[in-house]
């Protein structure tokens, strides 16, 4: 014991001879920091900057631009292509056709797209090139996470382009959203420069907020038109409905709908909650406003499980994003690119003099935001309003707009069903009628719901909206139904089945109007494989060939289906 004690007592000694010598002692932690060996960690993002944030953002427009062109490349040809269901050709040529053969600032405003300046002769060849051109350009910016104010431009005008001539293809929120987003996209990058880090150019807190005053709009004016909409809101009913009669139901959906109705109310209380009280959660600080974008995020990753709503609720995430500033999403990058910018940081904190070029770009963000507020006055006034009108532009550019999504729930769901057959008598009883399925959309009672979000087709999604509509409102499906009588390739291309692929094409097309319901699970209907269960309702529209159409087509100056 005293031998162990004396060897304790040595080092004391010389370590009080050491203070004497050296002055105070060191404190412990700083005495560790200095172990040889020992490294020092990075020094810490600084809140209330958004370096980071902006890779983030722009990564993540580039994605949802680079869907949306994937789907306007395999689809445009076959809805608005020269020989599509509503040519955009003839669509251009009535809007020249309306201003007197001109195309000046009158036709410009009602269609803003660069086709007007283009080749119409192969438009096919047209819209490809634009949708190729798009796919690269945002492909670039999703790998590399570099962006300038020129390529975001691009993808922009490219995007504004084929929306302004995609007729009621491209008539959705989304396409005006993903506009709006796109452009507030431009502001957050620099003229010319490429690089993920730009010097000089730290993200504006004007363009920040100019992105957080859009997921704001987008909830509460979500919010809003369900309370002053369908009854079913108020009376936390709507969700009994929602799972099975939304546009393209996916297989969770089918078990969610089956839910006991207590949670059906949850549901929709959190509904509310989100889209009308979570929103202002953006104006009570920086946790607050990390909230929000957490709890905005979950709430769209949700309605991604239970449904096929385009890329919607993804670009509805993007905007969220912008509630989290570097130190929020420092775990998505590695220490390099953080110490990086901590430096830049710091340089931006200790420069007395600017650059000229950082002034020109404060008067650009300032018009900027001056833009948006000018811009926003009459969507406001829309939010205020108890006629409040949604997916709404008030300028021909769609830069500031209005939002909302199932203000009404369709409590029955309703299909059409296009059937063909080979009898030279469609009145005939003995007549073989073969159904042709959809990409996505119910039709056979034993294929499994789709999983497809974000892509996103565009036929399957209108013939919901013919289902509970007439075919008069709905000219294109016969238009639709004289290609399949056709057999034409393209037409073919958006349909997931042809009965008469192999053999000669059908003589007879008619719609049959059904309403559909999910079967039970584990009942009697899902033990023979079925999905869902229906009960015919009539016809939809009547038999039609190739002959009887020809003055429908021609009236219409659309070109006279011929078989391949």
């Amino acid at each position: 014991m005293l031998a162990a004690g004396s060897g304790m007592a040595a080092p004391s000694a010389a370590l009080r001879r050491r203070r004497a010598a050296g002055g105070p002692p060191e404190a412990p932690e700083r005495a560790v920091a200095r172990q040889p060996g020992s490294e020092a960690g990075p020094p810490p993002l600084p809140q209330g900057t958004f370096w980071l944030t902006r890779i983030v953002l722009l990564r993540s427009i580039a994605l949802l631009y680079f869907v949306a062109f994937l789907v306007a490349y395999h689809q445009n040809k076959q809805l608005i292509g020269e020989k599509g269901l509503l040519p955009c050709k003839l669509y251009l040529q009535n809007v020249k056709r309306y201003f007197k053969g001109k195309i000046d600032l009158d036709a410009l405003s009602y269609a803003p797209t660069i086709i007007w300046f283009l080749d119409w002769s192969d438009m096919d060849s047209t819209l490809d090139y634009l949708s190729l051109f798009g796919l690269a350009t945002s492909a670039f910016v999703l790998i590399t996470g570099c962006a300038n104010m020129i390529l975001m431009s691009i993808l922009w005008v490219l995007y504004l382009s084929l929306v302004n001539v995609g007729q009621i293809w491209y008539s959705f929120g989304w396409e005006s959203q993903l506009l709006e987003t796109g452009f507030l996209g431009i502001f957050l990058c620099p003229l010319w420069t490429l690089s993920r880090l730009p010097q000089h150019t730290p993200p504006s807190s004007i363009v920040i907020w100019a992105f957080r005053w859009l997921i704001f709009r987008i909830m509460l004016g979500a919010g809003l038109i369900k309370i002053r909409g369908d009854h079913c809101w108020q009376e936390l009913t709507c969700m009994d409905y929602h799972y099975e009669t939304q546009p393209v139901p996916n297989p969770i959906a089918y078990f969610m709908h089956r839910s006991p109705w207590w949670f059906h109310r949850f549901e929709t209380l959190v509904n509310h909650f989100i889209e009308l009280v979570v929103p202002f959660f953006l104006f009570l600080g920086r946790r607050m406003c990390v909230a929000h974008g957490l709890l905005q995020i979950l709430f769209q990753v949700l309605l991604i499980i239970s449904g096929n709503l385009s890329f919607l609720n993804w670009l509805t995430m993007v905007p969220s994003i912008a509630c989290f500033d570097d130190v929020s999403l420092g775990f998505l990058f590695s220490s390099r690119v953080k110490e990086r910018v901590v430096q830049m940081q710091s340089k931006e904190a200790t420069r007395e003099q600017l650059p000229l070029g950082c002034y020109i770009r404060k008067v650009v963000n300032i018009s900027f935001g001056l833009l948006i507020a000018y811009l926003s006055v009459p969507v406001v006034l829309n939010l205020l309003n108890s006629r409040q009108v949604m997916n709404t532009s008030f300028n021909p550019l769609r830069i500031v707009n209005t939002y909302g999504a199932f203000g009404s729930i369709t409590k029955e769901r309703t299909e059409v069903i296009l059937q063909g057959t080979s009898s030279l008598d469609p009145s005939d009883p003995a007549a073989v009628w073969e159904e042709f399925d959809f990409k996505c959309k119910p039709g056979n009672l034993k294929r499994r719901p789709c999983f497809i979000s974000p892509y996103h087709y565009r036929l399957d999604w209108l013939m919901w909206f013919a289902a509970f509509q007439t075919y008069e409102q709905n000219e294109w499906i016969i238009h639709l139904a004289g290609k399949l009588l056709a057999q034409e390739e393209e037409t073919l291309s958006l349909m997931a089945t042809n009965p008469f692929a192999g053999r000669a094409p059908p003589r007879w097309i008619r719609g049959e109007h059904f309403k559909y319901k999910f079967s039970q699970p584990g009942g009697k209907h899902a033990s023979e494989g079925k999905w869902w269960i229906r009960k015919r309702l009539g016809p939809y529209f009547p038999p039609v060939n190739l002959k009887g159409l020809k003055k429908f087509y021609e009236d219409r100056n659309w070109p006279y289906p011929m078989r391949d």
